[in-house]
């Protein structure tokens, strides 16, 4: 009776389907009864051997597709919550005496940030790629030509596309070793100015002039981060040898200690200002270096005001500054004898010389 019931059911439709192309094509022979059934019975039996194989298909991969998302979201949320402790940690040590030497919390912030978009973008290619080709491995498909392909493609793409390779690796490893971040003054050798943008690729520096620089991470060979840490505000004072050093000690010593209590130099020197001592000494001149330490980018401030403040106090001091270029000397009002030329001996008759040079007299040839 099974069998009868699907003959039956495709009976209909394949015997109307046979009208139809035996009217249009006179030389088709319409199918009979029992070949509807047999057909009907084979496809059956096709069905029925293939559903469990097509369910244990189906149903590996909905779960590799649900174990792939599953660990896919687990590791996205340990990141976030690894940059979350990161951040705390910056906050923490923030407003500290360690935190003065430290990078803010800001920029703990950006660059944790920077590293969790990197790791969460890996962890979620390599996670859906090994879950597409398990996938394409459930199909039966031979992944061994796909795999020599990719792998041949992978090197023709390395060779063509070295320089980004270079400069992604070394945009990568310049925010994971924090070598500078937005708001630095750096030297990159090729360039150098304020950090206004850093990117995996390239990174935007802001010259002096304002002009803006792209320099490639991949060209970038040595770099000096100048806001990092501290910043040391070095000052040459030069005075007269004849100068008591005690005494300009003491002036520059009272001139930079009311300099560390005003505003806003308090917050910009992180240490005291130290003399060192001399640091070159000649005929006419010696000279004394004065020191401090402070904050970072803020060296070339502190400099130009512990000049003008050292200036004043020796002047008020009486003490005079010497170096450079001497001053030209007056000019004196002209001699009028200078041009004149020294008397001769010659000129006077009643010196010897006079007399020997003297012509003698004419004799008289009329006696």
């Amino acid at each position: 009776m099974f069998r009868v019931r699907h003959a039956w059911r495709f009976y209909v439709p394949w015997s109307a389907l046979s009208a139809l192309s035996t009217a249009d094509d006179p030389q088709q022979v319409p199918v009979t009864l029992d070949e509807a059934a047999e057909k009907a019975t084979n496809a059956a039996g096709w069905v029925e051997e293939n559903w469990s194989t097509w369910l244990n298909t189906g149903l590996r991969i909905l779960l590799i597709l649900v174990v792939a998302l599953l660990l896919r979201m687990a590791i996205r949320r340990a990141l976030t919550k690894l940059i979350e402790r990161m951040n705390r940690s910056a906050q923490a040590v923030e407003g500290t005496a360690l935190g003065g030497l430290l990078v803010n919390a800001e920029r703990r912030r950006q660059r944790s940030e920077a590293i969790g978009s990197v790791l969460r973008s890996v962890a979620s290619f390599v996670i859906l790629g090994t879950a597409g080709l398990m996938i394409l491995g459930a199909f039966q498909i031979d992944l061994a030509p796909l795999l020599a392909s990719a792998g041949v493609a992978g090197v023709a793409i390395g060779f063509g596309a070295r320089n980004l390779v270079t400069d992604f690796l070394s945009g990568v490893f310049m925010i994971l070793e924090d070598q500078y971040g937005v708001g630095d003054s750096v030297d990159a050798g090729v360039a150098s100015g304020e950090v206004i943008e850093v990117g995996l690729r390239v990174t935007k520096l802001r010259g002096v002039d304002g002009e803006i620089w792209y320099v490639r991470n991949g060209e970038i060979k040595r770099i000096g981060n100048l806001s990092q840490g501290w910043a040391t505000a070095a000052v040459d004072v030069t005075v007269r040898p004849t100068e008591d050093l005690d005494r300009v000690k003491s002036v520059i010593d009272e001139a930079t200690a009311s300099m560390a209590k005003d505003e806003p130099w308090n917050e910009r020197l992180w240490g005291p200002v130290e003399i060192l001592g001399l640091t070159e000494v000649l005929l006419d001149s010696m000279t004394v270096r004065v020191s401090a330490k402070t904050m970072p980018g803020k060296a070339l401030g502190v400099e130009r005001e512990l000049r003008w403040r050292i200036k004043r106090a020796l002047d008020a001091a009486g003490i005079r500054i010497v170096g450079g270029v001497p001053a030209p000397a007056e000019e004196s009002a002209a001699d009028p004898t200078a041009g004149m030329a020294a008397p001769s001996v010659f000129a006077s008759p009643t010196s010897p010389q006079g007399a020997a040079a003297s012509p003698l007299p004419k004799p008289d040839l009329g006696k």
